[in-house]
């Protein structure tokens, strides 16, 4: 059994009849972040957050969600990640790194359709990014755009058994799938995917990817995607108003109810590349 599935009894009513059986449902469970710092005498730990994430890929999320938060600022920081328990991490970081622990204490509960939930104010919510997107690039043609969902769908293993899972994908600007992650929380899956390029060595900012989501786009995904540099966000679903207004002013592309060969262009629609038509013969 996949370990993002558990099976569970049902009543399955069709018309006038009703039959037991077993279904298979997205696990859900709780994450505590808690981290390590200082040095000697002076290191201590604290918890950070807990998250409502679908097990899998923990160390992942943990990265991607101490990096979208502005906490983490490059792989070499960190001395080493540890698994506490089934629903614990503990993420060390290094003695001569500084955290101001005084700017996390806001006591965030993040659940699985909200991640910013339980932030003290819209204020916290904002992240400052230390990376800025090429105007301009990378370019796009719409036929890229077009077959990621496909591709997306074709990865999702958990998806195609349960049909509860949000997923996320790194492609590069050619339509090429990097990475893909599945959590029952669309900002998780978004954290796993960086969290996942940040493991495997990939060059930050991610100035010539392309992340898309199979849910709409809210206000924090356009801000985690915004922490990695990233240029295009892609959705099947809709966005906001925060969102786009959010995308307008970091420079990124936002495209949202993607559907076949149809889209939305809500950002900076100089990195699509439409076809041009020949002149027609005199």
């Amino acid at each position: 059994m996949h370990p993002s599935i558990r099976t569970v009894y049902t009543i399955k009513v069709n018309g006038q009849n009703a039959e037991p059986g077993p279904d298979m449902v997205v696990v859900e469970e709780p994450l505590e972040l808690l981290l390590g710092t200082g040095a000697g005498n002076l290191r201590k730990r604290t918890a950070l957050a807990v998250t409502m994430r679908t097990p899998g890929h923990d160390e992942e999320l943990a990265l991607g969600f101490l990096f979208t938060e502005g906490i983490l600022a490059q792989r070499s920081d960190l001395l080493q990640l540890r698994i506490m328990s089934e629903n614990s991490l503990l993420v060390e970081f290094n003695p001569e790194i500084y955290v101001d622990l005084n700017r996390l204490s806001r006591n965030m509960f993040a659940n699985s359709s909200c991640g910013v939930c339980g932030k003290a104010s819209l204020d916290a919510v904002q992240t400052n990014a230390v990376y800025f997107s090429v105007p301009g690039q990378p370019v796009v043609a719409p036929e890229v755009i077009y077959k990621m969902p496909d591709a997306l769908r074709q990865a999702q293993e958990a998806f195609e058994r349960t049909g509860g899972l949000h997923a996320a994908g790194l492609f590069t600007h050619l339509g090429e799938l990097v990475v893909l992650r599945e959590d029952v929380g669309r900002h998780n899956a978004v954290d796993k995917v960086i969290g996942s390029a940040l493991k495997m060595g990939l060059s930050f900012p991610l100035k010539d990817h392309v992340l898309m989501v199979s849910g709409r786009a809210g206000f924090e995904l356009v801000q985690k995607a915004s922490m990695a540099g990233l240029p295009w966000l892609v959705a099947v679903g809709a966005p906001t108003s925060l969102s786009v207004e959010l995308a307008e002013s970091c420079g990124m592309t936002l495209v949202g109810f993607l559907r076949g060969q149809r889209f939305n262009v809500y950002s900076h629609p100089e990195r699509l590349l439409f076809p041009v038509e020949k002149e027609a013969n005199p």
